[in-house]
């Protein structure tokens, strides 16, 4: 039988440019005001280590990131290869992965374990579009960023895009045992629960 709606955990983190910009307290507000449990909350100074560990690094996610680059270039009429050196994905997602290392370990993150209902889709909901500039007013990236990819690697650096949300429930287990290890997880009740009952 699988577990109720209610139950389910997801994790977020407040990335560098959302602690620096002091929107930990507008996004944990967000957060809570939809019904949302914050049930773990720690700040965090990542070492390369974690982050290392926290994305992906197969072949196929590099060359994915790099293609994705390539398609940025593309797109906006820029020359990836005269502006980075290479128009190789796999270099290209090489290098992309490194400004994201740098970017993380720039200063303190805070990461959260969020329970409720639907809790992985509501928090992505929430979150906005990966990419701000095409987040939707009303979520944390729309009304908080308007930073691109396009922006981003013609800077030579990650896309400050405030916050991570896991995508699945698997991941997000993953990312908390991973960033909390064996933290406790504080349940409690919380009294609009009685109220939607």
């Amino acid at each position: 039988m699988s577990k109720h709606p209610r139950e389910e955990l997801t994790f977020l983190m407040i990335k560098p440019d959302g602690v620096r910009r002091g929107l930990t307290g507008e996004i944990v507000r967000r957060l809570e005001q939809v019904g949302l449990k914050i049930v773990a909350l720690e700040m965090q100074r990542p070492s390369r280590k974690q982050v290392d560990e926290h994305y992906p690094k197969s072949k196929a996610w590099i060359e994915r990131l790099g293609e994705k680059t390539l398609a940025t270039y593309a797109k906006y009429g820029y020359d990836a290869k005269a502006e980075l050196g290479t128009a190789q994905p796999a270099k290209l997602g090489t290098m992309v992965r490194g400004w994201l290392m740098n970017f993380m370990t720039s200063a303190p993150v805070v990461i959260m374990a969020i329970k409720g209902v639907h809790a992985v889709s509501m928090v992505r909901k929430l979150a906005g579009n990966t990419m701000p500039a095409d987040a939707p007013l009303g979520t944390i990236r729309g009304d908080f960023s308007v930073d691109s990819a396009a922006v981003a690697n013609r800077e030579k650096r990650a896309v400050y895009n405030l916050v991570h949300a896991s995508e699945t429930e698997g991941e997000a287990r993953h990312e908390i045992k991973h960033w909390f290890g064996k933290s406790v997880i504080h349940d409690y009740g919380r009294t609009d629960d009685e109220v939607f009952r």
